[in-house]
């Protein structure tokens, strides 16, 4: 099933391509759920003339079974990719291709990379060897090295409207109670079909997240409740609802429906405050599991949201910051 939303990203890619305008090397970005891995995979398809008669990327993506596509990933008994993964790739690119045609790279998610690695990655972004095509993912921003920024051209990827959202998840599966599903997603469509999944537990932390801003409940309390469940998931439902208040408060597209928290709570927290809570919090998703207290940290950030923010610093706003501009 095609990804409508991506319709503006395929049709100037291939205009590009037409023109010979291609650049070598994209650094894919926007929030989980909006097909960016597809979107790598239709590229890869372009480049090598793997079911390049595709007009746009598809849900559910498959990736080209091609030799000259390297798609590397943290292996499965981490979350990082290491420098060696990079190393290996680095000298694949420099040998010949097995078709005789160009080489296409995938890095996901390039936010996944240690320092080392994208570090060693940089000279053969600057300077791809051959027909080479270098994709690199990222999901978050705030981990990601400038020197990647400066070397890769940049595709934002931004949820499709309410609307649009809506009707192409009811040609997916019609019928279906989608628009709980799409708001407690950030209006990410791919996203709202596991939210679906998790509706009950989301609207139990709607409730929650909102008596704690409220003062009616312990955040100690919701943190021992909360540190039960998915610990990826429930960092991934804070964000996604940040995001929302803060869209709510720079005036973006109305989304009100969709915030567990009354306005008068809003009134008493600075933007500023905002973007430095979502600044945490994404820096624990790009953590490692193991790596922190689960109930402590939910702790700290729940006992921080029920006092209105007033302890968090101005200074990490990278995230939020990006988000008023887009919500402009």
């Amino acid at each position: 099933m095609e990804l409508l939303w991506h319709k503006p990203f395929a049709q100037s890619w291939l205009d590009r391509r037409q023109h010979g305008r291609l650049p070598h090397a994209v650094l894919l970005i926007g929030p989980k759920g909006l097909g960016k891995r597809a979107a790598a995979a239709w590229i890869a398809a372009q480049q090598l003339q793997a079911d390049a008669h595709q007009a746009l990327p598809h849900y559910p993506f498959e990736r080209p079974a091609h030799a000259d596509l390297h798609w590397i990933e943290p292996p499965e008994d981490k979350q990082a990719i290491g420098i060696d993964q990079i190393r290996e790739l680095v000298a694949d690119l420099s040998l010949t291709s097995f078709h005789g045609g160009g080489k296409v790279a995938v890095i996901d998610p390039a936010n996944a990379m240690t320092i080392s690695a994208a570090n060693s990655l940089l000279k053969t972004l600057e300077e791809p060897p051959g027909d080479t095509t270098l994709i690199l993912i990222a999901d978050r921003t705030g981990r990601l090295p400038a020197t990647l920024f400066s070397r890769c051209q940049r595709i934002d990827f931004a949820p499709p409207s309410e609307a649009d959202g809506l009707a192409w998840l009811d040609r997916l599966q019609p019928g279906a109670s989608w628009l709980e599903a799409l708001r407690v997603a950030g209006f990410a469509p791919l996203a709202a079909i596991a939210a679906a999944e998790e509706l009950d537990t989301s609207d139990a932390m709607s409730r929650e997240f909102a008596a704690v801003a409220g003062g009616k409940s312990s955040p100690v309390a919701v943190a021992g409740k909360w540190s039960q469940i998915d610990g990826p998931f429930v960092l991934d439902w804070l964000a996604r609802q940040v995001r929302l208040v803060i869209l709510s408060a720079a005036g973006g597209r109305s989304r009100a429906a969709g915030i567990a928290i009354d306005d008068s709570v809003l009134e008493r927290m600075d933007r500023r405050n905002l973007f430095c809570y979502l600044d945490r919090i994404n820096r624990l998703r790009g953590q490692p599991g193991g790596s922190y207290n689960v109930q402590l940290t939910l702790e700290g950030l729940l006992i921080d949201w029920a006092e209105g923010l007033r302890n968090c610093g101005p200074d990490e706003i990278t995230d939020g910051m990006q988000l008023l501009r887009a919500a402009r």
